[in-house]
């Protein structure tokens, strides 16, 4: 079957989410404080019960909620599509796939989870949300959702993004939220970081103490997370579910699964269903998570109980880490920008059922651009960490003549990322 596009009917898209810790036993988040498991009581000041409960559950399918498999019919379900032209352009016998985020309204994965969190935090009665955002991407989404329930959002992202993409600074305040710059006058950490690093370009670990102080403060006021938190991980897996499902269409399946990874929510997201089949002995995909050379934490990083944000307010959480207090170079693949990644995918790493590579930034870019000009979809620089791996692996069928099919999660588009490609173009882009 030899098709471009295979898409699904709405009434085909998966109606729950998969939840791996049925699968996967993962160390709980400790309380820094004792140092022993967080009590789900613990967690009340941050998140909604019911996200807690998410977060904390072992049951191996959640039912999505009827209000929010309706907003997911807005986009889904994605297409999963075949990179003829792409193959052709390498000149590879392999067949590559990537599964396209970038149409949903917010222009990634991110809406997956964004509208769950949003929705739960509504049913709780939440009148007010405060996030981080890196490249913008889940700024954007939560912004998007809240707006649908009526929550008012507060957005801090990282300073270097913040003015490295402006358009998306316009998309957040479009659908109603307030964006800032972090490291931030408006926060008693954010003040701190900004009188000891006054040039700094920020962090994610930065930007969540941001978010966290201000949620904690606020009575009226919760906090979300786009990625690391096993419910987010959670939401997103009606990305590899619908992918499997599209796969049932066609003559083919995934020799290799490629996601990139800053936290690990799209990769979790896309590899998780097959991890599932992996761990229950149906099948032996390879799992390859992709992140920037400048910010290695599954290839570089320590596997430990690390904070999750740089002011060490957040639980301990066990995973791969650079250190809280980590502040990578302002690469323009900013929402892959963060000291440590999901206790999940940290896990499976750790136990060999995930791989991890990385790149830098130019070769990224160079990947990004023979993408684009085969199929026509200019790619986020995040996205394009996936890409480069997948034309890698393919290039290696090529020598070999091994005829494997590819698959890698398209997980946004590149359209408010032009300045970073002109930069690409001009010879001003640098490595790390």
């Amino acid at each position: 079957m030899d098709q471009t596009k295979i898409l699904l009917d709405e009434n085909e898209m998966p109606t729950q989410w998969y939840n791996i810790l049925a699968d996967l036993e993962v160390a709980p988040p400790l309380n820094p404080a004792t140092k022993e498991p967080m009590k789900p009581e613990e967690m009340e000041p941050l998140f909604p019960k019911s996200l807690i409960a998410q977060e904390m559950s072992q049951e191996r399918y959640i039912d999505i909620p009827q209000e929010v498999l309706e907003i997911y019919k807005l986009w889904r379900p994605s297409p999963l599509h075949r990179a003829h032209r792409l193959e052709k352009a390498l000149g590879t016998p392999a067949k590559i796939y990537y599964k396209n985020e970038s149409v949903s309204p917010a222009g990634s994965h991110k809406p997956n989870t964004a509208v769950a969190q949003a929705y739960y935090n509504m049913k709780a009665g939440t009148e007010r949300i405060t996030t981080e955002t890196g490249a913008g991407q889940w700024g954007s989404a939560l912004s998007l959702c809240c707006n649908y329930f009526d929550i008012e959002c507060k957005v801090y992202m990282v300073r270097s993004s913040f003015y490295q993409k402006p358009y998306r600074k316009s998309l957040i305040n479009l659908w109603g939220a307030t964006v800032i710059p972090s490291p931030s006058t408006e926060t008693q950490f954010g003040r701190k970081i900004l009188e000891m690093y006054p040039e700094t370009s920020g962090s994610l670990g930065i930007a969540i103490s941001e978010a966290v102080e201000e949620a904690a403060l606020n009575d009226n006021t919760k906090y979300a997370l786009g990625s690391v938190l096993n419910h987010t991980s959670l939401h997103q897996t009606i990305i590899g579910l619908e992918t499997m499902k599209q796969f049932d269409k066609t003559e083919d399946y995934p020799d290799i699964v490629i996601g990139c990874c800053g936290g690990g929510s799209n990769l979790a997201g896309v590899a998780l269903p097959y991890i599932r089949d992996n761990i229950a002995g149906k099948t032996d995909t390879r799992i390859i998570a992709v992140e920037p050379s400048a910010c290695p934490t599954l290839t570089s990083g320590n596997f430990e109980y690390d904070f999750g944000d740089m002011a060490q307010m957040t639980p301990l959480l066990k995973m791969y880490t650079l250190g809280s207090e980590f502040i990578p170079p302002a690469i323009h693949a900013g929402g892959l920008r963060y000291h440590g990644a999901s206790p999940i995918i940290s896990k499976l790493v750790a136990d060999g059922l995930m791989e991890a590579t990385s790149y830098h930034q130019v070769e990224i870019f160079d990947a990004a651009v023979t993408f684009a000009r085969s199929e026509g979809i200019p790619p986020a620089p995040e996205s394009s960490h996936a890409i480069k791996c997948a034309i890698d692996e393919a290039l290696k069928c090529k020598e070999t003549g091994e005829e494997k099919t590819i698959m890698f999660n398209l997980s946004g588009h590149g359209h408010f990322d032009m300045a970073s490609y002109d930069k690409y173009f001009s010879g001003d882009l640098t490595n790390d």
